[in-house]
């Protein structure tokens, strides 16, 4: 365990200075002021619009936004940005010759991939929380305070999370495969687009394709409408993203095992 947390720390300290470090903390900040900005601009027509409307309107643009796109696109460029450190500087061989077992190496960078993206939406729900006020302040006609939505906003963000497993597994998988930017970029993209297409004319096996997770995700909570206390964080899509990420997971570190890095 002690292995695990040195190996954990050390992707932090290589990490800190990168893009993907700190677009998993600008990224939400940038889009809620945005999306803050618009809500502020359509004041007059928001008006007579109750809180609750008023908040759902507000978060479903920026989920909609990330389910359906910016999300997917994240996970692909952070799993790329972690592996790829050891591909630059070509350190694979001296990390996997420290006296540490592969299986801490591997599960932390797997691991602080998943952390980015938990950052990413624990951020995004923070800041949606601190601009929905933000814009009362700024409007007092936009009644936001008169609705507390924090548990919805958390249970939103943890779906779209758990949406991501799946994609997460893959690309670590892919990068792992191959040290270029172009193959599990590339394929990654292409697999992106065609979750896009495939959640978005409800393929009946969409439930099945790990990309299309997100966007089925977004997509569930947009369909809910004012009955969004009825949404589950688990449905067939988070299990089967859960199911798919833990599975690639011991298939790529058995694949890691027998690797001779060069």
């Amino acid at each position: 365990m002690r292995s695990f947390f040195v190996s954990l720390s050390s992707e932090f300290y290589k990490s800190r200075k990168t893009l993907a470090f700190w677009s998993a903390i600008l990224l939400p900040l940038l889009i809620c002021v945005l999306m803050s900005w618009g809500i502020i601009s359509e004041a007059k027509e928001l008006a007579n619009n109750p809180a609750m409307l008023l908040w759902f309107r507000y978060i479903s643009r920026i989920i909609v936004v990330m389910g359906a796109f910016l999300l997917p696109v994240l996970v692909i460029y952070n799993t790329y940005s972690i592996t790829n450190m050891e591909y630059k500087g070509d350190t694979w061989k001296t990390l996997f010759s420290l006296p540490l077992p592969k299986l801490s190496i591997y599960a932390s960078k797997y691991l602080y991939i998943v952390f980015l993206t938990f950052l990413t939406m624990a951020l995004f729900c923070v800041f949606i929380i601190a601009t929905g006020h933000g814009i009362q302040f700024i409007k007092p006609e936009l009644r936001f305070g008169d609705y507390n939505p924090n548990q919805y906003i958390f249970k939103f963000f943890t779906k779209l999370f758990l949406s991501t497993i799946g994609i997460i597994s893959l690309q670590f998988l892919m990068n792992l495969m191959w040290s270029d930017f172009l193959k599990p970029f590339g394929i990654g993209f292409l697999l992106m687009i065609m979750g896009l297409i495939t959640s978005g004319v409800k393929w009946r096996y969409a439930d099945f394709f790990p990309y299309a997770y997100p966007n089925l995700t977004a997509q569930s909570i947009m369909q809910s409408k004012g009955g969004i206390d009825k949404i589950a964080i688990f449905d067939q899509a988070i299990y089967n993203s859960l199911i798919c990420g833990v599975a690639v997971f011991i298939i790529g570190y058995f694949m890691v095992a027998r690797k001779t890095i060069k």
